[in-house]
Protein backbone atom coordinates (compact mmCIF):
# COMPACT_ATOMS: atom_id res chain seq x y z
CA UNK A 1 0.00 0.00 0.00
CA UNK A 2 1.47 3.24 -1.04
CA UNK A 3 0.72 6.24 1.02
CA UNK A 4 1.34 9.70 -0.20
CA UNK A 5 2.41 12.19 2.32
CA UNK A 6 1.29 15.76 2.10
CA UNK A 7 3.73 18.39 3.03
CA UNK A 8 3.02 21.74 4.66
CA UNK A 9 3.78 23.36 1.35
CA UNK A 10 1.11 21.27 -0.40
CA UNK A 11 -1.42 22.21 2.29
CA UNK A 12 -0.54 25.90 1.91
CA UNK A 13 -0.97 25.69 -1.88
CA UNK A 14 -4.34 23.97 -1.58
CA UNK A 15 -5.53 26.48 1.01
CA UNK A 16 -4.27 29.33 -1.14
CA UNK A 17 -6.17 28.01 -4.19
CA UNK A 18 -9.37 27.54 -2.18
CA UNK A 19 -9.00 30.96 -0.59
CA UNK A 20 -8.54 32.55 -4.04
CA UNK A 21 -11.62 30.73 -5.34
CA UNK A 22 -13.72 31.85 -2.38
CA UNK A 23 -12.47 35.44 -2.56
CA UNK A 24 -13.16 35.60 -6.30
CA UNK A 25 -16.72 34.36 -5.70
CA UNK A 26 -17.23 36.93 -2.93
CA UNK A 27 -15.80 39.70 -5.14
CA UNK A 28 -18.20 38.75 -7.94
CA UNK A 29 -21.19 38.82 -5.59
CA UNK A 30 -20.11 42.18 -4.20
CA UNK A 31 -19.83 43.55 -7.75
CA UNK A 32 -23.40 42.42 -8.38
CA UNK A 33 -24.53 44.09 -5.16
CA UNK A 34 -22.70 47.28 -6.18
CA UNK A 35 -24.51 47.25 -9.54
CA UNK A 36 -27.85 46.93 -7.78
CA UNK A 37 -27.03 49.83 -5.45
CA UNK A 38 -25.89 51.96 -8.38
CA UNK A 39 -29.30 51.43 -9.99
CA UNK A 40 -31.20 52.68 -6.91
CA UNK A 41 -31.24 56.38 -7.90
CA UNK A 42 -33.08 55.39 -11.08
CA UNK A 43 -35.74 53.59 -9.03
CA UNK A 44 -36.15 55.91 -6.05
CA UNK A 45 -36.76 59.63 -6.04
CA UNK A 46 -33.83 61.81 -5.15
CA UNK A 47 -34.01 64.52 -2.51
CA UNK A 48 -34.55 67.15 -5.22
CA UNK A 49 -37.45 65.20 -6.69
CA UNK A 50 -39.34 64.77 -3.42
CA UNK A 51 -42.18 67.20 -2.76
CA UNK A 52 -42.44 68.63 0.74
CA UNK A 53 -45.74 68.63 2.60
CA UNK A 54 -45.98 72.42 2.17
CA UNK A 55 -45.37 72.16 -1.58
CA UNK A 56 -47.98 69.40 -1.79
CA UNK A 57 -50.53 71.49 0.12
CA UNK A 58 -49.83 74.46 -2.19
CA UNK A 59 -50.26 72.25 -5.24
CA UNK A 60 -53.46 70.80 -3.81
CA UNK A 61 -54.83 74.30 -3.17
CA UNK A 62 -53.94 75.39 -6.71
CA UNK A 63 -55.67 72.32 -8.10
CA UNK A 64 -58.77 72.99 -6.01
CA UNK A 65 -58.82 76.61 -7.23
CA UNK A 66 -58.56 75.43 -10.81
CA UNK A 67 -61.32 72.85 -10.31
CA UNK A 68 -63.57 75.54 -8.77
CA UNK A 69 -62.93 77.86 -11.72
CA UNK A 70 -63.74 75.08 -14.20
CA UNK A 71 -66.95 74.27 -12.29
CA UNK A 72 -68.02 77.93 -12.37
CA UNK A 73 -67.32 78.08 -16.09
CA UNK A 74 -69.32 74.89 -16.65
CA UNK A 75 -72.31 76.36 -14.79
CA UNK A 76 -72.13 79.55 -16.88
CA UNK A 77 -71.78 77.56 -20.10
CA UNK A 78 -74.76 75.39 -19.16
CA UNK A 79 -76.90 78.47 -18.45
CA UNK A 80 -75.80 80.01 -21.76
CA UNK A 81 -76.71 76.89 -23.74
CA UNK A 82 -80.09 76.64 -22.00
CA UNK A 83 -80.79 80.26 -22.89
CA UNK A 84 -79.68 79.59 -26.47
CA UNK A 85 -82.16 76.67 -26.71
CA UNK A 86 -84.92 78.87 -25.29
CA UNK A 87 -84.19 81.61 -27.85
CA UNK A 88 -84.15 79.04 -30.64
CA UNK A 89 -87.59 77.81 -29.60
CA UNK A 90 -88.81 81.41 -29.36
CA UNK A 91 -87.57 82.16 -32.90
CA UNK A 92 -89.29 78.99 -34.13
CA UNK A 93 -92.57 80.14 -32.52
CA UNK A 94 -92.25 83.60 -34.03
CA UNK A 95 -91.51 82.10 -37.45
CA UNK A 96 -94.60 79.87 -37.14
CA UNK A 97 -96.73 82.88 -36.19
CA UNK A 98 -95.39 84.88 -39.12
CA UNK A 99 -96.29 82.03 -41.49
CA UNK A 100 -99.79 81.85 -39.99
CA UNK A 101 -100.26 85.64 -40.32
CA UNK A 102 -98.92 85.60 -43.90
CA UNK A 103 -101.27 82.73 -44.79
CA UNK A 104 -104.31 84.60 -43.39
CA UNK A 105 -103.32 87.75 -45.26
CA UNK A 106 -102.64 85.81 -48.46
CA UNK A 107 -99.00 86.87 -48.60
CA UNK A 108 -96.38 84.40 -49.82
CA UNK A 109 -93.20 84.56 -47.77
CA UNK A 110 -89.93 84.07 -49.61
CA UNK A 111 -86.71 82.92 -47.99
Amino acid sequence: MSEELITKKDIRELLSEQTDTILNAVDERLRNVDKRFEALPEVFATRDEIVTKKEFEDLKESFNNLATAVDKYAVKADAFFQELVMLSHKVDRHEKWLHQIAEKLGVKLQY
